[in-house]
Order: structure tokens, then C-alpha cells, then sequence
């Protein structure tokens, strides 16, 4: 008599469980990271509403965030190979947390946008070291699964960050607390995990000519794109206050785009592998200028409408970026992905430095719809640049052409997470200069 044997999908459950166990710690200490940032990132220019800070100075919020960002991707592979990945992590995550202290300590613009660069590049190098972790962890058989467990992990994360601002007034200190805490209990698992530390981090250099010459439309387009989700992501807050939402809604108003955005990728994914990617990314931004345009035309404050409208803008604007640097890569040299990819990150970074400062300015001025004003200004310039592309440039046929790669909030992108995506083994690309 044959022993029974139990389903093959219990074998494979079983297997990925086995295989997921080691990097809990890991994923539970990029947890607390992406959820000390969604708070901290809403709870500033709701606080800031509150201060009576001008909306420019909270678009400087962003713009500190962001040149912090990218100089924190530039520079941490130098720290973790100076002082190691745990010590490097922990000074990431202590800093981070300090900065959240003093941001309530000292309640002035002045002090919170060069803090806010701080934090940014504490953000960005803690995130690169975690995932530099998970990729010396993961087998090239299993790595689709951890991306996409990683995936979900930090946009949950950065969700309810931002969602627990629903419990409590901004005006108070417990929403600056809890961010420096879970920055902190960011720390926790990972020092206390047995897990190996992992080769030296991704280095990645801008080099523009050589991007531009891969891809026009990929090099312009990221611009624009970091110029319109950086803007949404710095100052929604502020739009949602000056048109009278209550926090709660506000917390919506910032968390729905992303998970709207989160599910358009997969299907715009499959368009764009279908037919010229160009098409796709024109027909995702044109999508997103209406959605500017009923936010600046329509004059409808009704929650319900502003948050379906918002909707649809996340759906476009949070899934462009994948499409973009899909494109790039159906054009760049084999062995290239890792260059073409952080290099597009940085250039990215440069138009989360231009967006949010311009529109702050713009809202003072014009009122809080300038907000959509300056991101469907980035759409307009992205369309008519893709459009004056398509007659310059043959598409490429589809056999030719990469597979899609799905991507996180693009604020939580490094250039590690592009070697987590792909499973490029750490010593092809440790140096990118």
C-alpha cells in the first residue's frame, strides 16, 4: 500500500516558507522603516498647516527630502564599506529618529528642512542596506516571490504610517513619537538576527550623456514624473487642508493614490509588453492630465469626488515610473540594467528636488489648485516630448523587448532594489562608475 501523500502545493508552500523564514527579520525591520516614514512624512505638513508655515516652506520639506534621498544613494555604499552594514543601519535608523525629536522640539521651517534632508538620507540608505540583505538572502529561484512579498511589505507599511494619523490630533506630540519609535524598532530585528551580512552595496553614478543617448524620452519623462509625484507626495497634505478635509480624509487623500497606483502596474505592465511602451506611457499621462485638470477646473470640494479624482491620478502617476524605465531598458546594452536603472533613480531624484519647491511657491501665489497646475504642467511637457519621440524613433518589437518589472512607491526605490528585482548577482555590479 502507497503512503499517502500530500498535494504538491502543500510541498511549494511549505518549501517558500522554509525559504521566507530567515528574512523575516528583514522584512519586519523594513516594516518599521516604511511605516515611521509614512507617518513622518504626512504628519510634517500637517503639522506644519497647523504652524502657520507657508506653503512654500513646506514644499521645501520636500525638496530638503529629496536632495538628502539621492545623496543618500550616492554616498552609503561608502559608509557600509568604511563601518559595515549593521553599524551603518543603526546610525540610520538612531539619526532618523532624532531628526523626528527635533522636528517637534523645534518648530520652525528653518530647522525642518535641512532636518528633513537628514532624514532623507538616513531613509534612503537604511532601505538600501535592508535590501541589500534580502538580496544576498534570496536564491535566484525564489527572488520574484521575496520582491514581491518586499513589494507589499513596504506599501502596507507606508499605507498605515500614513492611516494612523486618523487616531489622534496633529497638534499634539504622540504622532512625532510613535515615527521616532518605529524608526528605532526598525533597528531591533535586524541587530538581533543571526543572518550573514551581505556583500558591499550597489555604486551608482549619474552619467547623463550616456542615459540620454540610451533614451531620450526615458531620461525627460523620469524627470517630469519626479517633478509630478514628488510635488503630490510633499504637498497633498496641504491641498487637502486648504480645501477643508478633515485629517482623516487627508490621510486618505495621500494613501489612496499609492494603492491605486500599486494596482494599476501589473495590467499598464502587460499593455506596455503588448505595444510600443511609448503609447502606453503617453495614454497613462494624458489619463493623469485630466485628472489634474478636474481638480483645477471643477472647483468640487466634495470628499467623495476629490477622492475618486485622486484615484485616478494615482492609477497614472504611480505607474509611469516602471513603464519608463521598462522603455530605457529595451534599448540599453546588455549588462547595462543596473546603470540605466539608478542612473534614471537620480534624475528622478532631480525633479523631486525642482516639483515640490516650485509648487509651494505657486500655491502661495495662486491657491492650493496650483498643486495640480504644476504637476499637469510635468504632463503636458511629458506628452508633447513623447509625441515629438514617436517620430524620431522606430518602436521596439516586442521579442526584443525586456520583461516589465513591477516597483515600489518610487520614494522607497534604491538602485539595490533594482538588483532585488532582477537577480543580478551583487559582484557583476558592485561598481557602476
Amino acid at each position: 500500500m502507497r503512503p499517502c501523500r500530500a498535494p504538491s502545493s502543500t510541498f511549494r508552500l511549505a518549501s517558500m516558507l522554509r525559504s521566507l523564514a530567515p528574512l523575516t527579520a528583514l522584512f519586519l525591520g523594513s516594516a518599521f522603516l516604511l511605516l515611521a516614514g509614512g507617518l513622518n512624512g504626512l504628519i510634517l505638513p500637517l503639522r506644519g498647516q497647523l504652524e502657520g508655515f507657508s506653503a512654500a516652506s513646506l514644499g521645501l520639506l520636500g525638496t530638503g527630502w529629496a536632495i538628502g534621498y539621492v545623496a543618500g544613494c550616492l554616498r552609503t555604499p561608502a559608509l557600509v564599506a568604511k563601518v559595515g552594514h549593521i553599524r551603518a543601519f543603526g546610525v540610520m535608523c538612531a539619526l532618523a529618529a532624532i531628526t523626528v525629536l527635533l522636528s517637534l522640539i523645534f518648530l520652525t521651517p528653518y530647522v525642518w528642512i535641512p532636518l528633513r534632508a537628514v532624514s532623507g538620507f538616513c531613509f534612503a540608505g537604511a532601505a538600501m542596506i535592508v535590501e541589500s540583505w534580502l538580496n544576498e538572502r534570496t536564491e535566484k529561484s525564489s527572488r520574484g516571490r521575496v520582491f514581491g512579498i518586499y513589494t507589499m511589505v513596504n506599501l502596507a507599511a507606508t499605507t498605515l504610517g500614513q492611516m494612523i494619523l486618523t487616531a489622534g490630533d496633529a497638534r499634539g506630540f504622540l504622532f512625532f513619537v510613535l515615527a521616532a519609535i518605529f524608526y528605532c524598532m526598525a533597528l531591533l530585528p535586524t541587530a538581533l538576527s543571526a543572518t550573514t551580512t551581505p556583500t558591499a552595496l550597489v555604486s551608482v553614478s549619474l552619467d547623463l550623456p550616456a542615459l540620454w543617448r540610451n533614451s531620450p524620452i526615458a531620461v525627460f519623462a523620469v524627470l517630469m514624473v519626479g517633478v509630478s509625484n514628488s510635488t503630490f507626495g510633499t504637498l497633498a497634505a496641504v491641498y487637502g487642508a486648504r480645501v477643508g478635509l478633515t485629517t482623516s480624509e487627508i490621510a486618505l487623500f495621500a494613501s489612496i493614490p499609492i494603492l491605486a497606483g500599486a494596482a494599476a502596474q501589473l495590467p499598464i505592465g502587460i499593455l506596455s509588453d503588448r505595444h510600443d511602451r511609448r503609447l502606453v506611457l503617453i495614454g497613462t499621462a494624458a489619463l493623469a492630465l485630466l485628472a489634474d485638470a478636474v481638480f483645477v477646473l471643477s472647483g468640487i470640494t466634495s470628499p467623495t469626488f476629490l477622492l475618486v479624482n485622486v484615484a485616478v491620478f494615482g492609477t497614472a502617476v504611480f505607474a509611469m515610473y516602471p513603464v519608463i524605465v521598462a522603455h530605457a531598458n529595451d534599448h540599453a546594452e546588455p549588462g547595462t540594467f543596473i546603470q540605466v536603472s539608478g542612473g534614471l533613480l537620480l534624475v528622478y531624484g532631480v525633479g523631486s528636488i525642482i516639483g515640490p519647491t516650485a509648487a509651494g511657491f505657486a500655491i502661495m501665489t495662486l491657491g492650493p489648485e496650483s498643486l495640480f497646475m504644476t504637476t499637469g504642467a510635468a504632463h503636458i511637457l511629458l506628452l508633447t516630448f513623447a509625441l515629438i519621440r514617436l517620430r524620431a524613433r522606430a518602436a521596439v518589437p516586442n521579442q526584443d523587448k525586456g520583461s516589465f518589472q513591477m516597483s515600489p512607491v518610487t520614494r522607497a526605490s534604491t538602485p539595490e532594489t533594482a538588483v532585488l528585482a532582477t537577480g543580478y548577482e551583487d559582484e557583476t555590479v558592485s561598481s557602476l562608475d
